[in-house]
């Protein structure tokens, strides 16, 4: 899953750092608006589990995802207040699913509705995530609508995403056991995590849309 801290210290940055903040949030919320446009699109016309929306957007996505790895470095520079490791595991999970399932197992992604709902919930939580720090850094305030998304959507945009991610984790196993055992092992590790995992980041936004709500409501 996403990166849910990135939480930017634009009142301490210079000028030219939160402008390169901004833009780089501006960016990331429109490829990631494309991404979600292109899946709907194709889904809808072709069928979700026709191999059409994996065809149309593995490669697309695959690439917009890995330029996450930016995300690790402004935490690692102190660009940004989001913790270095836990930034750095919901990154590389995210890399696991395109480039170690989706990429190297196309045979069990390409025709897995799971694919799709996988992009889906990705490309809608980046989208407000993005679009709301530019916002903050922005300095003018977040509309309320865009509050009330970010700390509201997760209660279905994640558990669909996490169990679109294990599915095709899951699905990717047999293949990965003839390519390398240890592979095997390894996914079946991962999959493991994501059941403390699930619960731990879970109760952590729960914790996170209290204080907002109530703040809002003071």
């Amino acid at each position: 899953m996403p990166p849910k801290t990135a939480a930017t210290k634009s009142a301490s940055n210079p000028p030219a750092l939160t402008n390169y903040l901004r833009r780089y949030n501006l960016v990331s919320s429109i490829l990631w608006l494309s991404i979600l446009v292109r899946v709907l699109k194709v889904g809808c016309e072709k069928g979700f589990d026709s191999g059409v929306v994996y065809d149309f957007n593995e490669r697309y996505a695959r690439l917009i995802q890995t330029g996450a790895v930016l995300e690790v470095l402004h935490s690692l520079t102190g660009l940004v207040r989001a913790p270095v490791m836990t930034t750095l595991m919901q990154v590389a999970s995210r890399l696991l699913l395109v480039w170690g399932i989706g990429y190297n197992f196309p045979a069990s992604t390409r025709n897995s509705p799971a694919y799709a709902s996988m992009l889906v919930a990705w490309s809608v939580t980046e989208v407000i995530r993005y679009s709301y720090f530019v916002f903050v850094l922005a300095g003018k305030g977040v509309p309320g609508f865009l509050t009330w998304l970010r700390y509201n959507t997760f209660f279905v945009l994640y558990p669909l995403g996490v169990a679109s991610e294990t599915w095709l984790i899951y699905r990717a196993i047999p293949a990965a056991q003839k390519l390398n055992p240890a592979f095997a092992y390894a996914l079946w590790g991962i999959l493991a995590t994501y059941i403390p995992g699930f619960y731990t980041l879970f109760t952590h936004m729960l914790r996170q849309r209290s204080k907002v709500m109530k703040a809002k409501r003071v």
